[in-house]
């Protein structure tokens, strides 16, 4: 491809690029280009979302798109103006377009393309009331939001409450729809993967998912406009519940990405501080930030060390005596050359932000990680094994740590155990003053995970790692056991772990056209993934030569997050499901 769209951005491992180039660019921009005119872009929430994630105004103007607007909003009339409508195929959408132009047309023309197939009753709809001012009518099969280079969501926090809520009305549909999701994810991919899942006989989630996303999947492929039914792919997807390893997500990790979004109050990946100047600054952290891309899933302690040695190196190569770096110097080096100001701010941002990492840390973290990782992996630095987790816990509870904090420790002490007496647990409520709040902790039995029980158990680990990770290594080592891990659809007999290695043994990292040749494992964790569990696709891939690990969830969660959905289970349903994606199946 020639054309400059999406260029900066092409990159054979970003799934953003990878969507936007298979999809986007070969339907909107391809329109666009066969007329002169200048538009005006409208999109709905999701699709804002997709597009801000993967391109600017500026690439969007070189294709004479003039502006972009909300299709939610009140709009003036630009009856010279023709429009492209990019939306999810929801009642709610198409009763918006119908608006622009009944009873009178808004804009000269209409260019509509849904992320998904539309229903046919909205299809008709919308033809029947404004047909004649549409020109075309397309469906792109991207209903899923790219987030990093291996990672994707649904973009649906709710359907945490929504399949685990003991009081959720729309549970089925929620499945339904991720279902959906997982469709245009694969065929974006051009996969038709083999699926399993992890048997749980208390949790019936991922055995239901698997089974609405093998139907839907037959379905999309045997309606392929080739007219030839797709044979099964060199893929597998995976797909778990969220509470297959309820440690990994409250654990307070000290990898850098991970570090921050749990210690620092980062929304919507903008990173807001105050600079020596007091003045509010932010900063977009994402695949744009090379520096960012590199140091996220780095150790803190690494990422202390390496941004200063940069920005000595930067300030010997102009010249600069050394000395101590501080942001207060760094801002007066940038004010005196303007040379390299923007090459400095990079380096500034995350020296900022590891330093705010680094406080945190040193005020309560390093105390809090011991007890959290004796009690995760069952045994101290030393390899000892715990004998008495209370004594582990007991200190953070004597400890003035915020609530949040004790109640991670608490779910940990009650993890390592498989549950804890009912008398014992009203006692850790207690201690940990959450008698108005108990569903911080008693919810998790929502997530399958065993909270109290007649008689104490406990289990140790050798060490302590993201569960998931290993489930990566066993699936390309051809490894997982079928019984825990049933077959909802077989995948070609060829798939298997030749020329792997385990993700713990250093190897040369693959190339890009290894990865992209050889298979390539999906997985859908139900309820939310964790930044460690992300991590965790990237080092794997990383440790094959012929497997690339792309993971995903209905949203990410960060520690805070999860106890905050866990709590709100008892609550009554949602008045509103926050996206709905219908299919073909």
């Amino acid at each position: 491809m020639n054309d400059n769209l999406f260029s900066d951005y092409c990159c054979v491992y970003m799934l953003s690029c990878y969507v936007l180039l298979t999809g986007i660019q070969d339907t909107i921009i391809t329109d666009c280009r066969n007329s002169e005119v200048w538009k005006i872009l409208i999109l709905d929430p999701f699709t804002t979302k997709l597009l801000s994630s993967c391109c600017k105004m500026s690439d969007l103007m070189s294709e004479k798109i003039t502006i972009v607007e909300d299709l939610f909003k009140s709009r003036e009339p630009v009856l010279e103006m023709k429009s492209i409508y990019f939306m999810t195929p929801t009642a709610k959408c198409v009763d918006a377009f119908i608006k622009d132009f009944k009873p009178k047309p808004k804009y000269k023309a209409a260019y509509v393309y849904f992320t998904d197939y539309c229903p046919d009753d909205l299809f008709n709809k919308m033809r029947q009331a404004c047909g004649k001012h549409i020109r075309v009518c397309k469906e792109i099969n991207i209903s899923f939001m790219p987030q990093e280079a291996q990672v994707f969501t649904c973009d649906n926090p709710g359907a945490f409450r929504s399949i685990y809520s003991p009081k959720s009305q729309d549970k089925t549909k929620t499945l339904e729809t991720l279902a959906g999701q997982l469709v245009t994810l694969c065929a974006t991919l051009d996969e038709y993967p083999g699926i399993r899942y992890k048997k749980d006989g208390n949790m019936e989630n991922a055995k239901l998912l698997a089974e609405l996303v093998d139907r839907k999947l037959d379905t999309h492929y045997q309606l392929d406009d080739s007219g030839k039914k797709k044979e099964k792919t060199q893929a597998q997807l995976l797909i778990v519940d969220r509470g297959f390893d309820p440690v990994t997500p409250i654990l307070h990790e000290l990898t850098y990405q991970a570090m921050a979004y749990d210690l620092i109050d980062i929304e919507n990946d903008t990173y807001k501080y105050k600079a020596r100047d007091g003045l509010e600054k932010q900063a977009l952290l994402n695949e744009d930030d090379m520096l960012w891309v590199k140091l996220r899933h780095q150790h803190i302690a690494e990422v202390s060390a390496q941004i200063p040695k940069m920005v000595k190196e930067i300030s010997a190569s102009k010249k600069q005596p050394d000395g101590k770096i501080t942001i207060s110097n760094l801002a007066q080096m940038m004010k005196k050359m303007p040379a390299f100001r923007k090459q400095m701010t990079e380096k500034t941002i995350h020296l900022q932000l590891a330093e705010d990492c680094m406080k945190h840390f040193a005020n309560n973290v390093e105390k809090l990680c011991k007890a959290e990782q004796d009690l995760a992996v069952g045994a101290d630095v030393d390899g000892l094994k715990v004998k008495d987790p209370m004594r582990t816990l007991l200190p953070v509870l004597l400890n003035p740590y915020s609530k949040h904090d004790k109640i991670r420790a608490v779910l940990l002490y009650i993890f390592s155990l498989n549950g804890t007496t009912e008398e014992n647990l009203n006692k850790l409520i207690e201690h940990v003053k959450i008698e108005g709040e108990p569903e911080y902790i008693q919810n998790w039995k929502e997530l399958g995970e065993n909270v109290s029980r007649s008689q104490e158990e406990r289990y140790s680990l050798s060490r302590w790692i993201p569960t998931i990770k290993d489930v990566m290594e066993d699936v390309v080592e051809n490894k997982l056991d079928t019984k825990e891990w049933p077959h909802q659809s077989e995948c070609p007999a060829a798939w298997n772990g030749s020329g792997a290695v385990s993700a713990r043994q250093k190897h040369r990292a693959s190339t890009q056209d290894d990865r992209r040749t050889g298979s390539r494992l999906i997985i859908f964790v139900i309820g939310g993934i964790s930044f460690s569990e992300m991590r965790c696709a990237y080092e794997v891939t990383r440790a094959m030569k012929t497997c690339e690990v792309i993971i995903g969830s209905s949203h990410i969660l960060t520690p805070t997050v999860l106890l905050d959905d866990i709590k709100a289970l008892s609550k009554g349903p949602m008045e509103s499901f926050t996206l709905e994606v219908e299919t073909k199946a």
